[in-house]
């Protein structure tokens, strides 16, 4: 009979959602809302890091080596997005989401079919997803500012919001003359 213990009863040292204390000068009411916030954007932000991977592989057409060089390059700057967004979770006390499955609950990023899909509607999701994410980004970052949390309010604006941006305009100059986008506005 073995002695080692199964990976199933593995005890966990800090439950999910718990916060384990820190000296950061941080109330405990405001790490929790910070862990939270941070992980919903971990959770988006590795929906699209597998969205770019996703793209990567699949994209083809006239357009293939550019998109798939860009594709690739956005995968990674996500990649990085998630390293700095989980370290900052740990940082204030708290666990950091790390499972397909967490990400699927978490994030309300539309998952991609898993068949292959045309440049077009590859870039059209990218967009949307990227839209979303700043749409909840900024709300978060000012609730961080307000609760004095500025590691957090400076990671969401500094990181989040700027490389999402950038990469929701490269995304979108792709689609200028197509589908209903037509480039300038007047202001």
């Amino acid at each position: 009979m073995s002695t080692t213990p199964s990976i199933e009863s593995s005890p966990v040292i800090q439950q999910y959602g718990s916060l384990e204390p820190v000296r950061l000068g941080l109330p405990t009411e405001v790490r929790h809302r910070s862990v939270s916030a941070l992980n919903r954007l971990l959770a988006h932000a590795m929906a699209m890091r597998d969205l770019y991977k996703k793209a990567h592989w699949q994209t083809s057409g006239a357009t293939f080596y550019e998109l798939h060089l860009l594709f690739d390059k956005h995968y990674g700057e996500q990649l990085n997005l998630i390293d700095s967004l989980a370290e900052r979770v740990q940082t204030l006390g708290g666990v950091a989401i790390a499972l397909a499955h967490d990400v699927v609950e978490e994030s309300s990023i539309a998952r991609a079919p898993r068949g292959r899909e045309d440049p077009i509607h590859q870039l059209e999701r990218l967009l949307a997803s990227h839209e979303m994410i700043l749409s909840e980004a900024r709300p978060m970052a000012r609730q961080a500012a307000e609760d004095g949390d500025d590691g957090t309010n400076d990671l969401i604006v500094s990181d989040i919001v700027r490389t999402n941006e950038l990469q929701s305009w490269f995304i979108g100059e792709h689609l200028v003359g197509r589908s209903g986008r037509s480039g300038a506005t007047k202001v």
